[in-house]
């Protein structure tokens, strides 16, 4: 496999551990037609060139809201005062660094960032707010969007078409 090519036994690899990636090796191997240690060898090697991040759980949000707290959602936008390199860097470290932003992107044109930030209620966006966003002289501007429902959440990527 070249680095930067995926032959279709790939996309399906890809595709079945994106869904589920729980699945054991034989498992993986039936579903994608291939014997357990090609499957195994393939796998290894996706991971190894970075097409795999990384594998996890992904937490039921409801159920996890319900027992913990964890009930308010905001998508944040946020603009800077000054936008060099420097202070782009800085700022994304900052949010990056904090534990209730789930999600930071740099986004174009519009505000600067883009962040997804998950609080047990109000007074915790708020403590978070003033951490991320009162406290730096260079955040002009924030505008925060809570969400009332989650219609849809993957992780998924469209492989195939």
């Amino acid at each position: 496999m070249e680095l930067n090519k995926l032959d279709a036994i790939d996309l399906q690899l890809l595709d079945s551990l994106q869904h589920d990636a729980s699945l054991s090796n034989v498992a993986l191997a039936d579903k994608v037609n291939v014997s357990p240690p090609t499957c195994l060898r393939r796998v290894k090697r996706l991971a190894d060139g970075g097409w795999i991040e990384r594998q996890i759980a992904v937490l039921n949000a409801d159920q996890l809201g319900a027992s913990l707290g964890h009930g308010l959602s905001a998508l944040v936008e946020v603009s800077l005062d000054k936008q060099g390199a420097e202070h782009l860097d800085t700022f994304e470290a900052r949010a990056v660094a904090h534990g209730a932003v789930q999600q930071c992107w740099r986004v174009s044109p519009g505000p600067d960032f883009m962040l997804v930030v998950q609080a047990r209620d109000m007074p915790h966006y708020l403590a978070i707010s003033q951490a991320l966003f009162t406290q730096d002289a260079n955040v002009r501007n924030v505008k925060a969007f809570f969400a009332t429902k989650r219609a849809k959440f993957t992780t998924t990527w469209p492989l195939f078409k």
